[in-house]
């Protein structure tokens, strides 16, 4: 059997992008490696590189926008399968589940940004104001 096609059970080590986008967190490998790169992912506490072999038992803390979560690794699968399936391969903190929460009633509670915009779009009269404002604040020595 191909090595690409082996099962969870077979499987002793995965590299950290594959399992990241296996376990269905990251639409793509190489958003995966983009995040991983940008130090948005932590294996059992340390930075780590994308090629990284991963072990059922690691911790991986991870960010997906502005969503912290912290899992602990359950199982290893090569191939991306249902969401279902992806699930079991991984268990989630309850600490890290408690702040998600938190954070998403937070979003739901925080007003609209929208609401704070009063009168809309300025005008060519508001925009030329905002031009003369920038004449008022040069850095000039002999002021």
């Amino acid at each position: 059997m191909p090595a690409s096609h082996r099962s969870s059970s077979e499987l002793t080590s995965l590299r950290l992008d594959k399992w990241l986008w296996a376990a269905r967190f990251y639409k793509t490998r190489s958003i995966a490696v983009e995040e991983i790169g940008k130090g948005r992912v932590t294996v059992n506490g340390q930075a780590v590189k994308a090629s990284r072999e991963l072990r059922p038992g690691d911790m991986v803390q991870l960010r997906q926008g502005v969503v912290a979560r912290e899992v602990k690794v359950l199982g290893l699968s090569s191939v991306r399968g249902p969401a279902p399936v992806a699930q079991t391969l991984y268990e989630e903190t309850p600490d890290s589940v408690a702040a998600r929460e938190r954070a998403a009633e937070a979003r739901r509670l925080a007003p609209e940004p929208a609401d704070t915009i009063v009168q809309g779009r300025p005008t060519k009269h508001d925009r030329r104001k905002l031009a003369e404002w920038d004449d008022r604040w040069s850095a000039s020595i002999d002021e």
